[in-house]
C-alpha cells in the first residue's frame, strides 16, 4: 500500500515536472530470480531480485550508468555512494519538501519560496560553500 501511494505521488510530481523518474523497491524476500522492471505512468520502478537489496540495485545502476543521478535516500551509505559516482544525494525529507511545495504551487497556492543563501549575511568573511554544497544546491533548484 505504501509502495502504491509513492508511486501515485511520483507520477503526479512527474506531470507537473517531467522528470525522468526510476525507483527502487527490495524484492530479496519476495522477488523473482531475477530483477523485475516495471513502467507505471512514466515511472521506471525496479525491484531487486531474490536475496538482493534495493541499496545494491540503486549502487550499481548510479556506478554503471555515466549520467549524473539525482539520489533520494536518507541512508548514508547511498548518498556516500552516489558523490563516489559523480551524482547528487538529496536526503527523502528534503524531497518530499520539495514534492509538498511543488503540488501547492500547482494548485495555486503561490507562497514565497526562500531561496537557499550561498553565504552567511552576518560581518566579517562570508563562508564559500563547498563543490558538493554548491552541487547540491544546483540540484535542488532543478527540482
Amino acid at each position: 500500500m505504501e509502495r502504491e501511494r509513492l508511486v501515485n505521488i511520483l507520477i503526479a510530481y512527474k506531470k507537473i515536472k517531467g522528470h525522468d523518474i526510476t525507483v527502487v523497491f527490495d524484492g530479496w524476500k519476495s522477488g523473482g530470480q531475477r530483477e523485475e522492471f516495471q513502467g507505471i505512468g512514466g515511472i521506471k520502478i525496479i525491484y531487486s531480485r531474490l536475496g538482493e537489496k534495493a541499496d545494491l540495485v540503486i549502487k550499481r545502476t548510479i556506478s554503471r550508468d555515466k549520467d549524473e543521478w539525482i539520489v533520494v535516500s536518507s541512508d548514508r551509505d547511498i548518498m556516500g555512494h552516489a558523490w563516489a559516482s559523480g551524482s547528487v544525494p538529496v536526503s527523502s525529507d528534503r524531497f518530499l519538501s520539495i514534492i509538498e511545495n511543488t503540488e501547492r504551487i500547482s494548485a495555486g497556492e503561490y507562497d514565497l519560496i526562500e531561496e537557499e543563501s550561498e553565504g552567511s549575511q552576518g560581518k566579517g568573511r562570508s563562508r564559500t560553500l563547498s563543490k558538493k554544497e554548491k552541487s547540491l544546491v544546483r540540484t535542488l533548484r532543478k527540482l
